[in-house]
C-alpha cells in the first residue's frame, strides 16, 4: 500500500487538530464549572524547565501550517517572536490551523514528492526531502507539541481520556 504525503500529513494534521480543539473545549468547560480562570492553563507546564500550554498549542500551528508550508517552498524558519495569547486566542489559532489545511489539495503536497526542505533554526540549516522533513522532523514535533498540550490539560484536572486525544477515527466506513 502506497501513502501519500497528503495522507500522511493533512489527513493526520487534521484529525489531531480536531482532537485539540475538542480536548481545549473540554478544558474551558472544566475551568466554568469549577470557578477556575482558563488564563490560569494558558500558561501552567508540566515542570518548571518546559514550555506551557500556550507554546504547545502555538507549536501545533507551526509544526502542521508551517510545515506544509515549508513542503510547499522549500523552506521552514521558525518565528522569533511568539505573542502571549490568551485560551481563546488558542483555540482560535486551532480553528485556524484546521481552516487553512482544509483548503490543501493533495495535488499541493503530493506534487513536493522527493523536493528539498530547508529548515532553518538559529545557525543551523537542514536539509531535507519533503517526505523526510515530514516523516521525521514535522510529524513527531508535532505530536510531541499536541500531546503535552494534552497532559498540561490533564494534569489540572480536565477530565480527559485517550479517546479525546485520538480525535474522530479515520475508518473504512
Amino acid at each position: 500500500m502506497a501513502i501519500s504525503l497528503y495522507d500522511a500529513s493533512i489527513r493526520a494534521f487534521l484529525q489531531t487538530l480536531g482532537a485539540i480543539d475538542g480536548f481545549l473545549g473540554k478544558g474551558l468547560a472544566h475551568c466554568r464549572e469549577n470557578g477556575v480562570d482558563p488564563e490560569e492553563l494558558v500558561e501552567a507546564r508540566i515542570f518548571p524547565d518546559m514550555h506551557p500550554l500556550r507554546f504547545q498549542i502555538q507549536n501545533v500551528f507551526i509544526f502542521s501550517v508551517g510545515a506544509i508550508e515549508a513542503i510547499k517552498n522549500g523552506e521552514m524558519r521558525r518565528p522569533s517572536e511568539r505573542p502571549q495569547q490568551n485560551y481563546a486566542e488558542l483555540q482560535a489559532l486551532v480553528a485556524e490551523a484546521r481552516k487553512k489545511l482544509e483548503h490543501v489539495t493533495p495535488d499541493e503536497i503530493n506534487a513536493r514528492e522527493g523536493a528539498e526542505v530547508v529548515q532553518e533554526a538559529r545557525d543551523t540549516k537542514r536539509h531535507f526531502t519533503a517526505e523526510d522533513f515530514l516523516f521525521s522532523f514535522a510529524l513527531p514535533n508535532f505530536y510531541f507539541h499536541a500531546t503535552t498540550a494534552y497532559d498540561i490539560l490533564r494534569m489540572k484536572g480536565v477530565p480527559l481520556g485517550k479517546r479525546d486525544f485520538m480525535g474522530v477515527l479515520r475508518t473504512k466506513g
